[in-house]
């Protein structure tokens, strides 16, 4: 069981986070298709961003206890999450569905899907995540009825493949070793917003934030080197050089999604020197730290709008 007190109001205040969350991944695929510069605009990209921030915040909300052994796996929300990554994952095939026929998706053929769901390897990944996501909301459904016997790893599981599953038949599965690094990027970024945006969300008190923040912070470092590196090299291997950072669309995407890990690694160090510190010893109020990881989570979304550009981007 969790410490401190409910208050319904202060749930509902700290859920409403997720509507600037949207809008800030949402802008970063604004500012993506801005840095391009070429070509249409990816609303594929829209679909792809949402699919993978719920799936973050899935992959969050099962893996949170996991810092704090004090709290349990809030199963009714993380259903709800992922009934919307099934939508989104859905929307996903839609859209990349029209692309290949070479069609608006409001004009695809219902023939036409169905022959992309069963003949190409795009929508039969697409089935698979599909199943991944429609089985996590099924049991987090029946988790929220017998929580005493429901387990997180489960969830953990299904999730990891989920969000595996795309990264790893891309562009970079050509490479050796690509699928591995394609697979690695996306969990550790997973799990790197996914965590704080469930703590965002979950943690209510000065004492559940000074028994989780530390933990989170320690976890942090390692995910972010994992995610600076292994995009580095799928970025540098997808542009062929340095040179192209400036030259093509999709090296200006990445070179502004460099920018912004680099601006959470100062923020990041920054807070590691003093609020984590400061919370660990009961310092700060549970209202400071809410804030201040919801700044973290905000500029991460924009990161992860860009990510979904880069990821549908020639």
């Amino acid at each position: 069981m969790t410490t401190g007190r409910r208050v319904p109001g202060a749930v509902l205040r700290q859920w409403r986070v997720l509507v600037p969350v949207v809008v800030a991944a949402l802008l970063g695929v604004v500012l993506a298709w801005i840095l391009r510069s070429s070509g249409g605009f990816a609303w594929v990209a829209f679909a792809r961003v949402l699919a993978d921030g719920v799936g973050a915040a899935v992959i969050g909300l099962a893996a949170l206890p996991r810092l704090n052994d004090r709290l349990t796996v809030t199963w009714r929300p993380l259903a709800a999450l992922a009934g919307v990554w099934f939508a989104a994952e859905f929307t996903v095939l839609v859209c990349e569905a029209a692309e290949i026929v070479g069609v608006p998706v409001t004009q695809l053929d219902a023939g036409d899907f169905i022959t992309f769901l069963g003949r190409l390897s795009g929508g039969q990944i697409g089935i698979a995540i599909l199943f991944c996501t429609g089985a996590i909301a099924c049991y987090s459904a029946l988790a929220f009825r017998r929580p005493d016997t429901a387990s997180a790893d489960l969830v953990l599981v299904f999730a990891a493949v989920a969000l595996s599953l795309r990264p790893i038949t891309g562009h970079m599965s050509q490479q050796m070793f690509g699928s591995v690094l394609a697979a690695v990027h996306a969990l550790a970024a997973a799990l790197w917003l996914g965590l704080l945006l469930a703590m965002v969300l979950v943690l209510r008190t000065r004492g559940e934030w000074a028994a989780t923040l530390p933990h989170y912070s320690r976890l942090a470092a390692p995910l972010v080197v994992v995610v600076a590196v292994t995009g580095l090299i799928n970025g540098l291997v997808r542009l062929g050089g340095v040179t192209s950072l400036l030259t093509s669309g999709y090296g200006r995407i990445l070179l502004a999604k460099l920018i912004i890990l680099c601006a959470l690694v100062a923020l990041g160090w920054w807070w590691r020197r003093s609020w984590v510190r400061k919370a660990a010893d009961h310092r700060v109020t549970a209202e400071v730290s809410l804030r201040k990881a919801a700044t973290e989570v905000l500029v991460m979304a924009v990161a992860f709008g860009l990510a979904a550009t880069l990821a549908v981007t020639g």
